[in-house]
């Protein structure tokens, strides 16, 4: 039997229900500096050379000139209770994602991964948001702070979102529309995506 589809109104209110008032952070990111320039920083200051270097680790690995500062690789849905992993491979076809809906059964618990690479110079404030969308109408939205990360061409960092519960019930069901940003302090965005997500009663309903 076919399940109906929430009208525009039950959206809307689904909308305002999850939606958070921002609050207003009296942050304002350092200046930009180069790897260079913070290398030769304090250099005779022994303590803050180990610093340095624990925050930088092996700067001598040198990555593709051609290649950005940032790479976000792939994000993955965690699940222990999903019969497969959920992987969105972010280097290859990026406009595939929406045509093959992910699925996930209603209730359960998850967590989001996201895999990048820094490869030239520190970056500061690395931001992780995500918007999602059912009919057109904007339902949720998150806005996850990553963090500040030194150079590491030759391997990966990955950022772990807080444990989330999937929306549950008749009203819930259904495939949303989910846009993806990778964005730091200085409004870079380093890779923007949207990909499908279906959620059903069942994980092969």
């Amino acid at each position: 039997m076919a399940e109906s589809e929430p009208t525009t109104e039950q959206l809307a209110a689904l909308a305002a229900a999850n939606e958070e008032t921002d609050a207003t952070v009296n942050y304002r990111p350092p200046a930009p500096k180069s790897l260079q320039e913070i290398q030769e920083l304090d250099k005779n200051d022994e303590s803050l050379r180990k610093y340095k270097e624990a925050l930088l680790g092996s700067t001598s690995v040198s990555a593709d000139p051609g290649a950005p500062n940032i790479q976000v690789t792939r994000m993955t849905l965690v699940c222990d209770a999903a019969p497969n992993n959920l992987v969105l491979d972010l280097q290859g076809d990026l406009e595939n994602f929406k045509k093959n809906p992910f699925v996930l059964k209603e209730g359960v618990e998850y967590k989001m991964k996201v895999n990048f690479k820094v490869n030239k110079e520190i970056v500061s404030g690395l931001k992780y948001i995500q918007q999602s969308f059912r009919k057109g109408v904007k339902v949720d939205k998150s806005d996850y702070m990553v963090g500040s990360y030194g150079p590491r061409p030759d391997k990966e960092y990955e950022f772990l979102t807080t444990l989330e519960e999937a929306p549950k019930g008749l009203m819930a069901r259904g495939t949303y529309t989910i846009k993806s940003k990778f964005t730091d302090d200085d409004k870079h965005d380093h890779l923007s995506w949207e990909w499908s997500l279906a959620i059903k009663k069942d994980w092969k309903d």
